[in-house]
């Protein structure tokens, strides 16, 4: 097993990881007002016809913090 077969499989698993993450978003709540749009520090998420809405959610890193700013708790990732 060398170098390259290690990497190779790492980025497989990073892959993987990526795949997993998933983004609900609670449209009936959302009132559009962007705050998880500009604090996301990935651009998932973007506003459309008025909410908030998953631009591409393989970009989450799971980090949460469209979460936490979220001001009608309409937002959930697992």
């Amino acid at each position: 097993m060398g170098l390259l077969s290690f990497l190779k499989r790492d980025k497989k698993d990073k892959a993987t990881e990526e795949e997993e993450s998933h983004i609900f978003i609670n449209t009936d709540d959302c009132g559009g007002c962007e705050k998880c749009v500009i604090a996301c520090p990935n651009n998932v998420l973007i506003i459309d016809d008025g909410t908030s809405s998953v631009n591409n959610s393989f970009g989450c890193k799971r980090c949460k913090v469209c979460v936490a700013i979220c001001p009608n708790d309409c937002i959930e990732v697992n």
